[in-house]
């Protein structure tokens, strides 16, 4: 075991605003790598460990989880069981934000089991544990043995009145035009991860800029702590010498793939390639078994095998990488692709609005062999998605769900719930659509989207996008300005570089860049870019948000082109579906919601039983009221406002006589409100007896006269009269 595990280690910094320090060797000390991040009271505990290969793999298993534990905010968890269960949508978020990052950054050849946990270990509401988790990440594995190309860094950025923010905290980000999380090298930008509300590209490029700056500073404390407490990485043994048969393999596939690589249609394309290979591989297999060999042993005979194995791992990967090396050729050499596009081209686009009937919202979009149809469903309050979150409980008016079926990509496997691949593609969408989203005030809807995945061949995240604007269109919300995406890519070798416009799933795989811009004609709201090199030079950036604003206004000018009979000047529909319920809002005093509700929510459950309506009220005493009919609203009004409604000086009331006493009588002038009748005011002149005049039960005109400051309220039928009268005759 290391000695410096047991001396620890500590390096701090000045870092937006707080003291970032991490330490070592006190916690975690069986881990290959652990550090301990603090930031201002926020403090993760960051491991990294390190098993033996899984036998016969060709990806490398690595694994990050970030986990927020409850206890590290003083809450008990929700729910029956009172423990943390699976991931939350955060947690998953904050992992793939991690794991994208460090992912291409171990040595080429390095494929042993390993494991990155970030467990919160004490969470402040102003200083979120994403950031202080990354760093620990980058910084487990740079003190450790495994092989890791690093360290690097990450940084949030927001920015108020123009100035930018390094790691705002959450109110902060609230009143931010742009929320930024950007992980990077020394030399480089690695990931990026954010929303904006409509920023200009020069502006996101100059905040990338300054928050490099920023993650520089933090690399460089982490390289105090290496020389501190790192140890020498682990040696990754050079892959065997299989230049004769990379030599042979290309010889025998490299004409037949190039044809069949340009082929463009998807299915077609995999089939070629796939009997290609196929008979390659097979031939390989057929002449190994053929050579004479000893088989007399048990040994002998795995030895036997396991040379089979290898030799079929091999030449699976060496036509991987031809099949790569073609396609990347063909782009950098006359910039033609996959599917014979250009750099820049868009593929085609089709758009249908409301293919199926009864939704309150739904449209189909397609681009190329990508199709995803998106349902828009309003509701109430009640609707609400609500968060249990480390430190507080939240609520969401508006959640978009991104699902992914087998079939969108001609697979037969079993449904599961959604994946990590799925909560992140869904996030992405719904931070590109919320910034064009109208008030709540203004739509007082709750607004859940949907997109289902139909067909996949590249960039279904943002087809989600453009999708969920012609849903929310067709389902008449009044969005501020239509969104579209696009996914960008990269290939790049030595000097040559082509940016690439819509991006297919083959050149996502085989490209050097992963980049998703969505926005609206006037600037981005959300972004979302990989790097799988080692650094992209700033001009190349620029370039590339260029080249996406392009595509995105193409992409704008055919939706309203293709939905031209349905949306007037490409804007949502003025009326709600007739499938979609209406919304009347009134406004209570608080102290009468209790009169709405009744006991035990009596009250209000047969108000929306008798006029089939939805009533949703919150503290303020504002009553949202929700149905597809409009009589059925109106009566539903009406008797919120029957129960809730107050006295008005000088108005004449129809009232019920309740009580008889010797100064007066207690009249009812709507349900739950009396006033008294004082004896003087009952009749001109003297009245020595109320019963009189009135009795129990009787019906009584009755004007109110006074209302005290403790909401007594003094009525006269005396005056009632006369005011009747007076009308009579005039």
């Amino acid at each position: 075991m290391p000695s410096y595990w047991f001396q620890p280690q500590t390096v701090s910094m000045e870092f937006g605003g707080r003291t970032l320090s991490i330490e070592t060797g006190k916690l975690a000390k069986q881990a290959a790598g652990a550090a301990v991040v603090t930031y201002g009271e926020t403090v993760v505990l960051v491991t990294a460990t390190s098993a033996n290969p899984r036998p016969g793999i060709d990806f490398f298993p690595l694994t990050v989880d970030f986990v927020e534990k409850t206890s590290a905010a003083g809450k008990i968890p929700g729910g029956f069981f009172k423990r943390e269960g699976r991931l939350s949508d955060r947690e998953v978020l904050v992992s793939r934000f991690i794991d994208r990052s460090i992912r291409p950054l171990f040595a080429e050849g390095y494929r042993d089991e390993t494991q990155i946990t970030a467990t919160v270990l004490s969470a402040e509401p102003t200083a979120p544990p994403d950031i202080p988790a990354f760093i620990g990440a980058s910084a487990a594995l740079s003190i450790s043995d495994i092989p890791f190309i690093g360290p690097i860094g990450a940084v949030r950025m927001g920015r108020q009145d123009g100035e930018l923010i390094v790691n705002p905290n959450p109110e902060e980000v609230l009143e931010s035009d742009l929320d930024i999380v950007v992980a990077g090298s020394r030399t480089a930008l690695v990931m990026v991860e954010g929303s904006a509300k409509v920023v200009p590209e020069a502006e996101i490029l100059d905040t990338l800029k300054q928050a490099h700056d920023q993650i520089v500073e933090v690399i460089g404390l982490q390289e105090e702590l290496i020389k501190l407490a790192g140890v020498p990485s682990r040696e990754v043994p050079p892959p065997a010498d299989r230049s004769e048969l990379e030599g042979e393999v290309r010889s025998r596939a490299e004409s037949a793939l190039s044809e069949a690589v340009r082929i463009e249609t998807k299915g077609e394309r995999y089939s070629a390639i796939a009997e290609i290979e196929g008979e390659v591989l097979q031939g390989f297999v057929d002449a190994y078994r053929k050579e004479p060999a000893p088989l007399d042993t048990l040994e002998a005979i795995e030895s036997r095998e396991k040379g089979l194995r290898t030799l079929q791992s091999d030449v699976k990967d060496i036509l991987h990488d031809l099949r790569s090396d073609l396609v990347r050729k063909r782009i950098l050499d006359d910039g033609t692709r996959i599917d014979g596009r250009g750099a820049a081209d868009v593929r085609p686009i089709a758009c249908e609005v409301r293919p199926v009937p009864r939704p309150h919202g739904v449209a189909l979009f397609t681009r190329g062999e990508t199709q995803a149809i998106v349902y828009t469903t309003l509701g109430g309050s009640s609707d609400e998605q609500t968060i249990d979150g480390l430190v507080e409980r939240q609520s969401k008016s508006f959640y978009l769900h991104y699902n992914f079926p087998p079939f969108s990509v001609g697979e037969a496997r079993m449904l599961r719930g959604p994946g990590r691949r799925e909560v992140g593609h869904g996030n992405l969408a719904e931070r590109a659509i919320r910034e064009v989203l109208p008030e709540a005030d203004d739509f007082p809807y709750t607004i859940r989207v949907v997109s289902e995945t139909l067909e996949s061949n590249g960039s279904s995240s943002m087809a989600s996008v453009c999708g969920a604007t012609l849903s929310l269109m067709d389902a008449g919300v009044p969005l501020k300005a239509p969104v579209a995406g696009i996914a960008m890519g990269l290939i790049e070798d030595g000097d040559r570089v082509e940016i690439l416009s819509d991006i297919l799933g083959d050149e996502d795989h085989l490209g050097d860049m992963d980049f998703k811009v969505a926005g609206t004609r006037d600037g981005i709201t959300a972004l979302q870019m990989d790097i799988k090199i080692q650094s992209v030079d700033w001009s190349v950036m620029e370039r590339a948000l260029a080249q996406a604003n392009e595509g995105r206004l193409h992409i704008l000018d055919r939706m309203a082109e293709e939905t031209s009979a349905e949306f007037e000047d490409f804007q949502p529909r003025a009326e709600l579906s007739r499938y979609a319920p209406r919304v009347k809002m009134i406004t209570i005093k608080p102290d009468r919601i209790r009169d709405v509700i009744g006991p035990g929510g009596k009250v209000i459950r047969a108000i929306q039983e008798t006029t089939n309506t939805k009533l949703d009220i919150d503290d303020s005493g504002r009553v949202t009221i929700f149905s597809p009919d409009g009589d059925a609203l109106e009566r539903a009004e009406g008797m919120v406002q029957e129960l809730t409604q107050e006295a008005e000086l000088e108005r004449v009331y129809l009232g019920k006589v309740k009580r008889i006493t010797d100064f007066g009588a207690f009249v009812e002038i709507f349900p739950g409100t009396d006033g008294l009748i004082h004896i003087s005011h009952l009749a001109e002149g003297r009245v020595d007896q109320v019963t009189d005049v009135l009795e129990e039960g009787d019906e009584v005109l009755a004007k109110c006269i006074d209302i005290d400051p403790s909401g007594r309220i003094r009525l006269s039928r005396k005056e009632a009269l006369a005011d009747a009268e007076a009308q009579t005759n005039a």
